[in-house]
């Protein structure tokens, strides 16, 4: 009997939990990567970091991006209200809609995005509040190869992170601008420290892994910006981290704007009587290259739309330009001199 009562048991948790994900519909919070009991200040430094990462306008043509974007919209709106989160905390995503029916609420998720950044990709005056530690800036070096194809790489860094502390402690995390009329047409205008009590916080060093995401033609000197990986503070938020890209020194291909630049060696037999070679590129396509008459040293040949992808602009290249560099014998044997003098005479 014993035994048949623990089945009963099991069977009976894995139906109430099955209902309660039923209930719960879409995690939330799981969609902006916070914990439930995330800050308001949490929620919305996570909507903005993967709000621009995810923009339309950033990902045209991306209809996951796109998906990723509504799915976190749609989270934001409803955490970020106080109303809407206690009631998807309570009754899930069905509750939610069930209170925006009833209240006629609900709004598109541009107009989400457009309240928080504005029209120009701002920020709220409410986040301009809110003091930030120190910004981080990191120069990458990047091979040729990496800039024409695109890469995705881990970089480990040592930063500053909150742990939690014993105690409270009355934070100063934001600042407004509070204007009082003093007297008759005059007005004064300060700042008003405001924060409620918070759980006491410390910050030790810690090493986390970043994952930077290089897109094929970056432009060398690009800059990527990633929210909230700065230094942080213990009353406010965290700075930025700033990915400046450079390319890596070659002494045989160098890029110039959107065209790759390539010195190529050919024999002196070649420069004389032609060839026919295939050069590999990048990302393993071959083009043919062949010259039947006699190839020049610093001789020139340009390849349209065989050069890096142009940035932004999709289904675009620079020009693959070819410097030949023709190598000369170090040592001819007298027979051979005699030879080349009796080819060149004729």
């Amino acid at each position: 009997m014993h035994h048949v009562y623990l089945q009963r048991c099991t069977l009976t948790v894995v139906i109430l939990f099955m209902n309660v994900m039923q209930v719960l519909g879409t995690d939330y919070y799981k969609t902006l990567a916070v914990d439930r009991g995330a800050s308001d200040i949490q929620i919305k430094r996570a909507y903005r970091k993967l709000a621009l990462k995810y923009h339309p306008d950033k990902n045209k043509g991306d209809q996951k991006a796109a998906g990723n974007f509504a799915e976190i919209s749609n989270a934001y709106e409803v955490l970020s209200n106080k109303e809407k989160r206690r009631v998807y905390d309570q009754y899930g995503e069905d509750g939610v809609r069930q209170h925006d029916t009833r209240s006629g609420q609900g709004r598109h998720q541009h107009d989400i995005f457009s309240q928080f950044f504005g029209n120009n990709f701002g920020i709220d005056n409410e986040e301009a509040d809110i003091r930030h530690g120190d910004d981080v800036v990191l120069d990458l070096e990047l091979s040729l190869e990496d800039l024409y194809t695109g890469c995705s790489l881990k970089v480990g860094r040592d930063k500053g992170v909150h742990k939690p502390a014993k105690g409270k402690r009355k934070c100063r995390c934001m600042q407004r601008m509070v204007t009082r009329q003093v007297a008759p047409g005059m007005f004064q205008q300060y700042a008003k420290e405001e924060c409620e009590e918070c759980d006491n916080i410390k910050i030790v060093r810690g090493f986390e892994i970043i994952t930077i995401d290089i897109e094929a033609g970056t432009p060398d000197g690009h800059e990527i910006t990633l929210y909230d990986d700065g230094e942080t503070l213990v009353d406010g938020g965290s700075g930025e981290l700033r990915v400046r890209i450079r390319s890596a020194n070659n002494t045989k291909r160098k890029r110039f704007g959107n065209d790759l630049h390539i010195l190529y060696e050919i024999d002196l037999a070649e420069a004389l009587a032609g060839f026919t070679h295939e050069f590999i590129h990048f990302d393993g396509h071959i083009i043919e290259l062949q010259n039947t008459e006699v190839t020049m040293p610093g001789q020139i040949l340009s390849i349209p739309s065989e050069g890096f992808p142009i940035y932004d602009v999709p289904n675009s290249r620079g020009d693959l330009v070819i410097t030949f560099q023709v190598i000369f014998p170090e040592i001819l044997s007298l027979s051979q001199k005699v030879k080349v003098k009796d080819i060149l005479k004729k």
